[in-house]
């Protein structure tokens, strides 16, 4: 190419662009396309093929920022100097967690939760509280959520990690579509700004998680939940330290809740009372924790959920017969069952579980201290019970069915019956000691 004189025309002249644009069009034929055009055929291509055609222009990886709609952030000097929304400015779910932690680079060791996972150095000093100590300032990560809010309004779903009333405020007042949140280290006053989300209806709130982190969400939190946030659907409490009064808040305010979640709560004795006013409440989860409730008073005071179908618990411990008791008499209603890995479960335990007369499906999962014997002194008054899923059970023995239990099992829609799990080696692995206890180990080399 020669350097043009300054009489000569401008390359941005018609008679410069006409003799270009064919030869342009010959070497690049989808610059014919417009971006709209362009767009449509590569959001049909799959997704595999998405980091390969974002190296073909620089046209084409700006059109494919365009097309990506969920991220997760890793680095937060991403989001804080903009190139996060320049680059990606379709986003509707994002997850700036991990983002908001500040982890030694190439730290092989990753302690890990069920809600939260964070790189640490070997020589970290305060076990107990690994992510207050990694955690960016609360004032770093309003900013950031103000550039996310400014650059992204069409979020959906949000999940961060310390943030503080002013940045959840912001993003509630510029992100008007917002559906769905996950709020880790949420106290009290952070959840003032969540009223501002006119149109959530699914919230997560993670209070405390031991050994990473701790805030206070209690009753106070809850009721200012409860008064904003009026059309919730969904709702997860994750180391809540509450009471009766505020599930009692949120059960007379979130009319249509119809999913809870409790997990590993620290709840004043009295507070399962406050379930009853949950009316419309179809599915009610508890996982990981130490206890139901330690003093759930009289029956005339529990209530009932009359329109819960669905109870689930996973990874709790169901050693205090009041309090189970009174759990199955405020889910009488129930038609699905479940327990998963529930320590304590016996025979004794499982015996209260015959007052929820409508149940249609059960399932057993890791109960080791139920037997045959207390299993079918249950569903055998069970009228309604079509479906049955037994696994790892070990103390549940084929050789114990009684003939009326094996005359309910001929008449079941479903049935899933492995109590001993060990009977179910695969065929080649018979032999080599792999199923045995002391068998056989694989060492990383």
């Amino acid at each position: 190419m020669q350097l043009q004189s300054l009489s000569s025309p401008t390359i941005n002249s018609p008679q410069i662009s006409k003799t270009l644009t064919p030869s342009l069009s010959k070497s690049d034929p989808t610059l014919l396309l417009p971006d709209a055009v362009l767009l449509k055929i590569l959001a049909e291509l799959p997704d595999s093929q998405r980091k390969p055609n974002s190296l073909v222009c620089k046209r084409w990886l700006n059109l494919q920022g365009r097309l990506v709609r969920s991220l997760k952030l890793l680095d937060w000097h991403f989001l804080e100097s903009g190139r996060l929304v320049f680059r990606f400015p379709n986003l509707t779910h994002v997850d700036l967690v991990s983002g908001c932690l500040v982890s030694p680079r190439n730290s092989g060791i990753l302690l890990s939760h069920r809600v939260v996972s964070v790189h640490i150095g070997s020589t970290f000093s305060k076990m107990w509280k690994v992510c207050e100590d990694s955690l960016l300032p609360a004032e770093v990560i309003d900013m950031g959520l103000n550039v996310l809010a400014s650059g992204c309004p069409n979020l959906r779903k949000l999940a961060v990690i310390g943030a503080s009333e002013v940045g959840l405020l912001n993003v509630a007042e510029e992100c008007s579509t917002l559906q769905e949140l996950e709020l880790h280290k949420c106290g009290d006053d952070a959840l003032r700004s969540i009223a501002a989300c006119t149109n959530l209806q699914v919230l997560k709130l993670v209070g405390n998680v031991d050994g990473f982190y701790s805030s206070v969400l209690s009753d106070i939190g809850l009721t200012i939940l409860a008064r904003g946030c009026k059309r919730l659907v969904t709702l997860e409490l994750h180391g809540c330290e509450g009471s009766f009064d505020g599930i009692k808040a949120i059960g007379q305010c979130c009319l249509m809740l119809e999913e809870l979640t409790i997990c590993d709560h620290r709840m004043d004795g009295g507070w399962l009372a406050g379930l009853s006013y949950c009316e419309n409440l179809k599915t009610l989860k508890f996982q990981s924790c130490k206890g139901i409730d330690p003093s759930p008073g009289p029956d005339e005071f529990l209530g009932c959920c009359p329109a819960l179908e669905r109870l689930h618990l996973q990874k709790c411990q169901l050693r205090d017969k009041n309090s189970l008791r009174a759990l199955f008499v405020l889910c009488g209603a129930v038609r699905e069952m479940v327990f998963q890995d529930c320590w304590g479960l016996d025979n004794d335990m499982f015996i209260f579980a015959s007052t929820c007369r409508r149940v249609e499906f059960l399932s057993l999962d890791g109960c080791s201290l139920l037997t045959t014997e207390g299993l079918a002194s249950v569903i055998l008054s069970w009228k309604e019970l079509r479906r049955l899923r037994v696994v790892s059970c070990k103390n549940i023995k084929d050789s114990e069915i009684s003939p009326s239990l094996s005359t309910l099992f001929s008449v079941f829609k479903e049935l899933k019956w492995r109590p001993d799990t060990k009977s179910l080696l695969p065929s080649s692995l018979v032999g080599t000691g792999m199923g045995k206890k002391g068998g056989k180990f694989f060492r990383r080399m």
